[in-house]
């Protein structure tokens, strides 16, 4: 590993510590979403507060979080494997941020950005099965999972050299999801998409 290299896994690990969640709650003078809602300091639980637009910026500084920091180690040359470790870095900045006593939250929207760089038919395909499982089940946390587990297929399909490193951060993204799949297991989970109460409607 050179130092370039972990020089910019050091800087996205950085990048990835500054919660846009907080920060935005802040500004937007909303309740913080680490004491609100799921706890989870990200787009869908600041979305729970009622403000799209709070939601909105969350989401897209998340995803900058990780596009940012892997386009650069693209441009600079990188090779695949240690684009996947700053990736990595960035989403584990996200999830254990340094600057907010490491409570962070899951990564899903730094990992999305950190993988925009391999292409628009790849942001494509994982916005539809994220899109596609919320409509299917109602759980935002379930419809991550099944995105993080598809990801690496879909990579094989359309840049196989980045197969593993999208396979690294799909791990990544299971394992820190490991309470929200206790909590669908046992029938705890709390939906952003109330099917039953849906069903009852009509």
């Amino acid at each position: 590993m050179t130092a370039l290299t972990l020089f910019m896994i050091i800087l996205a690990y950085l990048g990835g510590s500054v919660s846009s969640a907080v920060l935005i709650s802040r500004l937007y003078r909303l309740p913080d979403p680490r004491n609100h809602g799921s706890g989870n300091p990200g787009a869908t639980n600041v979305l729970r507060t009622g403000n799209r637009s709070a939601a909105v910026w969350v989401l897209l500084l998340d995803i900058l979080k990780g596009t940012l920091p892997v386009y650069l180690g693209w441009f600079l040359g990188i090779s695949p494997l240690y684009l996947a470790f700053i990736a990595m870095a960035a989403c584990l900045g996200h999830m254990f941020p340094l600057f907010f006593h490491f409570r962070g939250g899951k990564g899903v929207a730094t990992a999305l950005g950190a993988l925009l760089p391999l292409g628009m038919d790849m942001a494509g395909l994982l916005l539809i099965t994220w899109l596609l499982s919320l409509g299917l089940f109602g759980y935002s946390s379930l419809a991550s999972l099944i995105t993080a587990l598809f990801a690496p297929l879909f990579a094989y399909f359309i840049k196989p050299e980045y197969t593993l490193a999208v396979a690294l951060l799909s791990c990544l993204i299971v394992v820190r999801h490991h309470g929200n799949i206790s909590r669908l297991y046992h029938h705890e989970e709390k939906p952003i998409i109330d099917r039953s109460r849906r069903n009852r409607e009509e």
